[in-house]
């Protein structure tokens, strides 16, 4: 089933796209981007509104919270329609708050679709629709959907996950490859949703599905689908997305959850160490520096843990623990690691900066402005940092040892969850219902 998008764009959209062209910095192509760290290869435009340097907006049908990719000029993302209406449930319903072994409210039936636009021109090339299905189990009503993955290429392979409702392989002009159903149904703490992206490397696609029930993590083989390796966990829910790195000739998948961050055998699933401590509701993404681990949660307890690699086995209160933080950390957003540095943005609009390597702060909990919320994850291009609020407020600050606000751009009416991407100078954001991309390079036409 195909649900066709009207495509809208101003006649500024003529102009050719720096992101055709095939260079180093037209490629977002996975949920953090081009290294993992949250920053750009190129820079991004500095001011914007509803009235300037809005190069397209597009409408996304259905919900979908995921973050585009992007590759040599094309644009990825996923989302979710739903094919029928059903009445709103007593009590308010859609997830937030349901509480464990109270069902959750019945979720309408759903297609789950994958689109490919035209990074130049916002104009549709492609849509697929997955699966349909009637999903077990809602979402947070604010900020949650049943399409929160971002999908992750390799410039060969696009792959989506929908987690519960399966993993799906296209190649970049939309011919389906393989799927995959896991077997899984997973049971999200409080039906807050599904959300933590897939990973790759070379040939192997990991996915971490850590639920309240029999959590695991999976490596497929990116190329057939055929599962390679599967690891039972002992975790509850967490979201935070798995890092691939190699060390002393190994390469190992890290994850971080509730009871432990582990560090698994990328070539078999064998669990190479572990270490206790960090908190619940593990969302932020790991992330390396040197030969240090990063791994954040910022709910009650919340706590950064600094992981030197090289260790084996049990790690918990040992010296291979370098550093640790426990103020200033974030619940939601993923950080920013730059030039050494650790930005953290808060849920509460507040942001702190560390020494990656030492854990000395430059500042903490340092407050933007007044009154904001975020729950998109900051990014960095061209030497600034980029935090879309839930109020369509997007500030820029810059990337010292001091906090300093550089500017600010509103989108009246929009709602940012998904976190910005910054490909071939421009800056593409997700709203609630449409997709922008922003170019100082319309002022010029």
């Amino acid at each position: 089933m195909l649900f066709a998008l009207p495509f809208l764009a101003t006649a500024l959209a003529l102009a050719s796209s720096p992101g055709a062209a095939g260079g180093v910095d037209e490629t977002w192509p996975a949920w953090r981007g081009p290294d993992g760290t949250g920053v750009a290869r190129s820079s991004a435009p500095l001011s914007w509104s509803d009235d300037e340097n809005i190069k397209w907006k597009v409408p996304i049908p259905g919900r979908g919270y995921s973050t585009p990719i992007a590759w040599n000029g094309r644009l990825f993302l996923t989302t979710a329609v739903p094919l029928e209406e059903l009445p709103e449930p007593e009590g308010g319903g859609g997830g937030r708050g349901r509480g464990r072994g109270r069902p959750s409210p019945p979720q309408p039936e759903t297609a789950f679709i994958v689109l490919c636009l035209d990074a130049e021109t916002g104009a549709v090339l492609w849509e697929r629709t997955a699966k349909e299905a009637k999903p077990h189990e809602g979402y947070h009503r604010q900020y949650g959907s049943h399409a929160s993955y971002s999908p992750v290429t390799d410039g060969e392979r696009l792959y989506a996950s929908f987690g519960s409702q399966g993993v799906y392989c296209y190649d970049l002009d939309g011919a389906l490859l393989w799927e995959r159903d896991l077997g899984a149904k997973l049971e999200m703490r409080r039906a807050f949703g599904e959300g933590a992206p897939p990973v790759l490397h070379g040939d192997t696609l990991v996915l971490l599905q850590d639920h309240e029930g029999d959590s695991f993590i999976v490596a497929l083989n990116a190329e057939t689908g055929e599962v390679e390796w599967r690891v039972e966990r002992d975790e509850p829910s967490s979201w935070a997305t798995p890092l691939i790195l190699e060390h002393d000739g190994v390469w190992q998948v890290v994850t971080a959850a509730t009871n432990r961050v582990r560090s698994y055998a990328l070539a078999d699933g064998e669990l190479l160490w572990e270490c206790g401590g960090l908190g619940a509701n593990a969302i932020p993404s790991v992330l390396r520096h040197g030969d240090l681990i990063l791994a954040m949660t910022g709910y009650r307890n919340s706590k950064l843990l600094a992981i030197g690699l090289g260790g084996e086995g049990d790690l918990t209160d040992s010296d291979a623990v370098k550093w640790t933080a426990e103020r200033g950390l974030a619940y939601t957003a993923s950080p920013v690691l730059a030039n050494g540095k650790l930005f953290v943005l808060m849920d509460s609009g507040s942001v702190s900066c560390f020494d990656a390597a030492t854990g000395e702060p430059y500042y903490v909990q340092e407050r933007i402005d007044r009154g904001l919320k975020f729950k998109a994850s900051p990014i960095a291009a061209g030497g600034k940092l980029y935090c879309a609020s839930e109020s369509g407020d997007v500030y820029v600050l810059g990337m010292g040892t001091e906090l300093e606000v550089l500017g600010k751009n509103t989108l009246d009416d929009e709602f940012f969850v998904a976190s910005p991407i910054a490909v071939g100078g421009e800056l593409y954001l997700r709203g609630r219902e449409h997709l922008y991309c922003i170019s100082e390079q319309t002022a010029e036409k």
